[in-house]
C-alpha cells in the first residue's frame, strides 16, 4: 500500500484589518464636535465615551498587535526576576507594610497605593450639558486672534462658511397704492463673496406703480418695459437664496420686499452688526447708514449723484463692510447662536 501524505497549513490566518469606523468625512465631523463642545461652542452631546472609541480602535487593528505587546511585557517581567533572584536563589521579596493604628508605617515599608478618588457625580439637565470653563456670558468668546489663526491652521474651520455659500443681497423698491405709500420690489440685484454678480434684474411689482421714487431707488418708467414679471423673479431669486448665508444692510426689508423669510442663523444684517460700528467709531447700538460704513471703514464713496442708488454697488459695499469684521462675528455667533 502506497504512503499518503497530507499537507496541513495549521497556522492561524490573520484576520483583514479593519479601518475605523465610518468614512474619512464622517471622522472629521466628530473630531470638529468634539472640539467645539470641549471649548463651550457646543452643548455636549450623547457620544460614546472616549474609552469606548479608544477600545474600537484597538479591535480593529487586529489581534496581532496586542498579542505582540503583551508577550514583550511578559518577557521584560521575566528578565526583571532573573535579575533580582541573583545570588539569593530566589525572587527578591519586599516585606510587608506594618501600619500602625495611628496611620503612621514602618520605616523600610513600601508606600501603600492612594485610594481612587470618588467619581463625581453625574448631572442631569441643562446644567450637565455646559462645560466647566465655559463662560455664561456671550459677548465675550474667551479667544485671542493668535488661538484663532491657531485653529484654522490645524485644520478645523469652526464657524466661517465656505465663500460658495455666501452671497450679498440689495434690492430698490419703488412706490404702489395710493400716494405711493406701498413699497414693492423693482429691482434685486445678488453678487457673490468676491463681488461677482450672481443676478441683477428689473422687476415689474403686481400693483400699478405710483412713484417711481428715482431720487432714491433709480428706477425709471422705461426700466419697467422689459421688466419680469413678480412671480417670475421671486422664484429665481429664492432658489438662489436657497442654502445661503444672506448678507445685506437692514435686510429685513429686502426680505419683505421678497415676501420672503430667511433663516435668522443664516442671515447677516450689517446695520446690525456692533462691531462695524465699534471700529467706525460709531455708537454700537446706532443704525448707521451703508453710506457712512462704507465711507469711514472702505474710503470709498457710494450712492451720489442724482441718479438714485445702485443695487450692485451696494451688495458689493455690504460684502466688503461684512469681510472686514467676518472672523470676530462668525466666532461670536459660534459661541452664541441665534435663534431661527
Amino acid at each position: 500500500m502506497s504512503d499518503i501524505i497530507i499537507n496541513l497549513d495549521t497556522a492561524l490566518q490573520e484576520c483583514p484589518r479593519r479601518g475605523p469606523e465610518g468614512n474619512t468625512k464622517h471622522q472629521r465631523f466628530v473630531r470638529r464636535r468634539r472640539f467645539l463642545e470641549k471649548r463651550g461652542f457646543l452643548k455636549l452631546k450623547q457620544l460614546p465615551p472616549e474609552s469606548a472609541l479608544a477600545k474600537r480602535e484597538t479591535s480593529h487593528r487586529g489581534p496581532g498587535v496586542d498579542q505582540q505587546r503583551g508577550r514583550k511585557r511578559k518577557k521584560v517581567d521575566g528578565q526583571g526576576g532573573q535579575e533580582g533572584a541573583g545570588r539569593e536563589g530566589g525572587p527578591k521579596k519586599f516585606p510587608k507594610e506594618n501600619v500602625t493604628r495611628s496611620g503612621s508605617k514602618t520605616p523600610g515599608s513600601r508606600p501603600s497605593p492612594q485610594p481612587e478618588a470618588p467619581a463625581a457625580p453625574t448631572r442631569t439637565g441643562s446644567s450637565a450639558a455646559k462645560p466647566s470653563g465655559a463662560k455664561n456670558n456671550c459677548g465675550t468668546s474667551g479667544l485671542s486672534k493668535a488661538q484663532v489663526w491657531s485653529e484654522y491652521e490645524s485644520g478645523l474651520v469652526l464657524a466661517t462658511g465656505k465663500p460658495s455659500k455666501m452671497v450679498a443681497l440689495d434690492c430698490e423698491m419703488v412706490g404702489t397704492g395710493t400716494g405711493g405709500r406701498n413699497s414693492d420690489l423693482a429691482r434685486c440685484s445678488i453678487v457673490g463673496y468676491y463681488g461677482d454678480v450672481m443676478y441683477d434684474q428689473y422687476i415689474r411689482p403686481v400693483d400699478p406703480i405710483t412713484n417711481y421714487r428715482t431720487r432714491w431707488s433709480g428706477i425709471r418708467r422705461h426700466h419697467m418695459i422689459h421688466a419680469v414679471p413678480f412671480k417670475a423673479a421671486q422664484k429665481e431669486i429664492l432658489k438662489i437664496l436657497s442654502g445661503k448665508i444672506v448678507i445685506g444692510h437692514a435686510i429685513h426689508n429686502d426680505f419683505k420686499a421678497l415676501k420672503y423669510f430667511h433663516p435668522k442663523s443664516a442671515t447677516r444684517d450689517t446695520s446690525k452688526i456692533p462691531l462695524l460700528n465699534r471700529k467706525a467709531g460709531f455708537p454700537e447700538h446706532e443704525s448707521a447708514s451703508l453710506k457712512r460704513l462704507t465711507k469711514q471703514l472702505l474710503q470709498r464713496d457710494i450712492q451720489v449723484g442724482q441718479n438714485g442708488h445702485s443695487s450692485v454697488e451696494d451688495a458689493r459695499a455690504t460684502m466688503e463692510l461684512y469681510k472686514v469684521v467676518e472672523a470676530d462675528w462668525e466666532m461670536y455667533l459660534a459661541s452664541c447662536p441665534v435663534q431661527d
